[in-house]
């Protein structure tokens, strides 16, 4: 997960942790994320930026027991993202839980989102 992060963001020096859990699913993988960004960014902030993104779907209402599952993954292309909160190990840090179909979305989807959006932008 390192490397593969590194590997798609570009930055062969990205600090990166990883917290890997292996529990017996049939589809989809999960994932806890600790982000550190540059400047401050609310969990609220954080909500709002990723409901706009394309390809994500915010499942994140604790008090009402929601937030992303692998069973409600399987079968979609979207990446749900919840838990969001901030990391108060770091001063500018969140955490949060993704989960997505890892037959679905993976590397030969996310080659074709990528050609659709370059054919759409006239770059290819």
């Amino acid at each position: 997960m390192i490397n593969e992060t590194r590997k798609i963001l570009g930055e062969a020096s990205l600090p990166v942790t990883v917290t890997t859990v292996r529990v017996p699913v049939l589809i989809s993988h999960s994932e806890a994320l600790n982000i550190e960004t540059e400047k401050k960014l609310t969990a609220a902030e954080a909500r709002q930026i990723l409901a706009g993104a394309p390809g994500v779907e915010v499942v994140d209402d604790p008090k009402a027991c929601r937030y992303p599952l692998a069973l409600d993954a399987a079968g979609k292309d979207e990446t749900f993202v919840g838990r969001i909160r901030e990391d108060e190990s770091v001063a500018c840090g969140l955490n949060m839980w993704v989960v997505a179909d890892n037959l679905r979305k993976g590397a030969a989807l996310n080659a074709v989102q990528i050609a659709e959006l370059l054919v759409e932008q006239g770059l290819l």
